[in-house]
């Protein structure tokens, strides 16, 4: 499993040139089932990162592009009358997909952002009176602007709960950025799957049954504990 992992890192390494620390820990992410916040301004490959990961391991992709309209239903799905039958149907939303791109998602307002939250927390959507599982494996890769960015609102407390990382890409360096200019290809668009949604999981469980030393649980509560009760960070 460990060269399918590699291969992965290599083909999203070929289209986010010079951003490895990013794509390792993209990916783990990926593995560890966790979801992924990703702050930066724009035009440094936030989305790019999205595409070519849902592109690279064959995963079905969903899309949301918040703006300050966009309701809950457009993320959930929304229930429409079938005029054929006079009965109410579902359509489900963006979020039934294995990895949703919430792209600027501090764009749009606090109710919408909570429609998030069930999904992202219990992998299941509640809507129009029935609760519904969304695809397994399943990421949300979100993307914000800085909060100093004209018509952005603050994420909750409990809407950056749900993700594991918070990253930031950063511009490329001066040889990298040459290098991109001087390429006139699309290399997202050419990404093959090397990951099938069975190994993904297959790698997820591995992961899920890594063994942990007690020691290191010990250590790892003592600095949360540290975090709660140090003044400069509450």
């Amino acid at each position: 499993m460990s060269h399918k992992i590699k291969e992965l890192l290599d083909s999203l390494n070929s289209v986010l040139i010079g951003k490895e620390d990013v794509t390792d820990l993209a990916v783990t992410a990926l593995l560890a089932g966790g979801h992924l916040l990703i702050e930066d301004v724009p035009g440094v490959g936030k989305t790019t990162l999205a595409l070519s990961l849902a592109a690279a391991t064959d995963l079905s992709f969903g899309r949301i592009q918040f703006t300050p309209d966009t309701l809950p239903g457009d993320v959930t799905g929304y229930g429409a009358i079938n005029m054929k039958t006079g009965e109410i149907q579902f359509n489900k939303g963006p979020v039934f997909n294995n990895i949703i791109l919430a792209d600027e998602i501090n764009r749009t307002s606090p109710k919408t952002q909570a429609s998030l939250l069930e999904v992202m927390e219990e992998g299941q959507v509640t809507a129009e009176g029935r609760t519904m599982a969304v695809p397994r494996p399943f990421m949300v890769i979100a993307t914000e602007n800085p909060m100093d960015f004209v018509g952005t609102y603050n994420l909750p407390e409990a809407q950056l709960d749900r993700f594991m990382m918070r990253l930031s890409v950063g511009y490329p360096s001066a040889e990298n950025e040459i290098n991109m200019l001087r390429s006139k290809e699309n290399r997202e668009t050419k990404l093959k799957p090397v990951l099938t949604t069975e190994e993904l999981l297959e790698a997820q469980d591995m992961v899920s049954r890594v063994w942990v030393e007690d020691t290191v649980m010990d250590y790892i509560v003592r600095i949360v504990t540290a975090t709660r009760n140090t003044e400069s960070l509450t």
